[in-house]
């Protein structure tokens, strides 16, 4: 009994392992696709803005460039907000192997909270995205946030 059900453990654990391994490959391929609006990293004490995006107005232009630094102020490692393909804003963090001061739940916990907090400046962000660089009609787009 004890053998079946060890078994049947460490068979699980097996088919985890690689949905797991599938999942991380699934995500690194949507990563490569991602283009990046900005970022901070902890590491080097530096923020990053996409100089194809200065055509964002000033204000939320500053209120991004504050939520990375203090995402990564608070969290650590290095945070990035960006568009997948079909224009819908992502966040995203990652830390150095080995890198003992990076909070990982605490991250993906703050990530929840801006999500929920910025959610009329990520749409703002979104709309922009999608009319200027998709070639998106913006009647269509306000036409759908209405629904």
């Amino acid at each position: 009994m004890l053998c079946e059900r060890l078994h049947s453990s460490l068979q699980g654990s097996k088919e985890n392992e690689v949905n797991q391994k599938v999942t991380d490959q699934e995500q690194m391929e949507d990563r490569k696709y991602r283009i990046v609006l900005c970022g901070a990293s902890a590491y080097d004490k530096k923020y990053y803005f996409n100089p194809n995006f200065k055509d964002l107005p000033e204000n939320i232009q500053e209120e991004l460039r504050v939520l990375c630094v203090l995402f990564t102020n608070e969290a650590g490692g290095i945070f990035t907000v960006g568009f997948t393909p079909e224009g819908e804003v992502v966040m995203d963090t990652q830390a150095t192997e080995g890198d003992l001061l990076y909070d990982e739940i605490g991250a993906g916990l703050t990530i929840k909270k801006i999500r929920q907090q910025k959610q009329e400046l990520f749409q703002a962000v979104s709309v922009f995205y999608k009319v200027r660089f998709l070639h998106m009609n913006p009647s269509d787009l306000l036409e759908d946030d209405e629904d």
